[in-house]
């Protein structure tokens, strides 16, 4: 005997012949032993069930008699007592709702693995043993009836990316939209419809689609589309809504990994992005405001050693922010020059250079051509006069850009 639960009640005999089960409990009593074909259903369940929650004064006896009744119709044998209760003689394959489930689980595993075409296959055939609304024939159908439910069009979901994976999308296309129209906020089954329309050649459509649902969501939940749908989106815009780009059971698998300078301009942090683009020679500080270069103009800070002072490096002007001044204040910060300042009276002599009363020189915008001043160290420049003699005990060497420039008395 095979049972049907997926629409109205029904019993078939081995041959298909149909047997006629009347009345609305008789039918609320099959399909309550008929979801757990097998196995014993305890008496209070069916009881609770039958008669809503309302059950007779005698309800012991009027579940023996509706028993009797339904062993009458399908045969003595086709309902047997069990210990507190009362068991259907039948698999679970017997019973439509049982048999959904098996090829139900069978598609999507073949989806998961890479087949739609024996997904399809599968996912067909437990389609087609719906009749009608599952559990119609209890009288409180209830969370039972909608996990069913959610089943069906977890199914009719996962059938649909068959489809599109087989190129299939324009036969498709109809039964997503009116899919779509009963399940709006349904947004893996909604990015199927976008990547259908997408791959008819309507990729104006699907973008026109995204806007209308976009709004809905805002008007209705208040919030934006979520990454699935998002995700898609972003293939729209890059003529890149691939259907085949659907995974499984309708979830939409991840864009590809940037590669080249796209991947690196991404990585880039935003700070480097947004500001200015440093001079030639940024990891020794030439060429900075600041740094120690010709074109710095700028003097010896208060504390500044008198030996070489590295340039600024990419993490203090990161760390410094962006655009010239933010340069230049890095530059000094790590330097220890202070951009357009001059030599303070605490200035601290290099090694091996007697301290004086005056300042020392600037390391940048150096004339060429002029003297060690008084007190002042020598200009390491490689830019002066290469027959000039040092001072005793000044330091050779410095940016490869610098001349000396007098200093006045101080």
């Amino acid at each position: 005997m095979r049972y049907q639960v997926l629409g109205t009640t029904q019993a078939t005999r081995p041959d298909g012949t149909p047997v006629p089960v009347g009345g609305a409990r008789l039918r609320a009593l099959l399909t309550l032993l008929a979801l757990r074909a097998g196995r014993a259903v305890p008496s209070a369940v069916l009881v609770d069930e039958v008669w809503a929650g309302e059950p007779p004064a005698d309800a012991t006896g009027a579940l023996q008699a509706l028993v009797g009744r339904l062993r009458r119709t399908l045969g003595a044998d086709a309902v047997t007592s069990a210990e507190g209760g009362y068991r259907l003689a039948a698999d679970p394959d017997d019973v439509d709702l049982h048999r959904f489930d098996r090829l139900a689980t069978d598609g999507l595993r073949a989806l998961d693995g890479g087949d739609p075409a024996k997904a399809a296959h599968a996912l067909d055939e437990a389609l087609a043993l719906w009749r009608g609304p599952a559990l119609a024939d209890l009288p409180d159908p209830g969370a039972c009836a909608a996990r069913w439910e959610a089943r069906r069009l977890e199914v009719r979901r996962a059938r649909l990316t068959a489809a599109l994976a087989l190129g299939e999308a324009a036969a498709a296309l109809p039964d997503l939209t009116a899919l779509c129209e009963a399940h709006p906020l349904d947004e893996p089954l909604q990015a199927l419809r976008l990547r259908a329309l997408a791959a008819t050649g309507r990729p104006a459509e699907a973008l026109a689609a995204y806007g209308d649902l976009r709004r809905h969501l805002a008007d209705t939940l208040g919030t934006d589309p979520g990454p699935v749908l998002r995700a898609v989106y972003a293939d729209l815009l890059r003529g890149d809504a691939d259907p085949h780009g659907a995974g499984p059971h309708g979830a939409v698998t991840s864009p590809a990994p940037r590669s080249g300078a796209r991947a690196a301009a991404a990585a880039r942090p935003l700070a480097h992005r947004a500001g200015p683009s440093p001079p030639p020679g940024d990891a020794a500080g030439e060429g900075v405001p600041g740094g120690g270069g010709a074109e710095s103009g700028g003097a010896a800070g208060p504390e500044e050693t008198g030996g070489p002072v590295p340039g600024p490096g990419r993490a203090a002007r990161s760390a410094a922010g962006s655009g010239p001044d933010a340069w230049a204040g890095a530059a000094g910060a790590e330097g220890g020059y202070a951009p357009g300042g001059t030599a303070g009276p605490h200035r601290v002599p290099g090694r091996g250079e007697p301290a004086g009363p005056g300042p020392v020189a600037g390391r940048g915008a150096a004339v060429p051509g002029d003297a060690a001043g008084p007190g002042e160290a020598d200009g390491r420049g490689r830019g002066g006069d290469p027959h000039r003699r040092p001072r005793p005990g000044a330091r050779r060497g410095g940016h490869p850009r610098e001349v000396p420039r007098a200093q006045g008395p101080p």
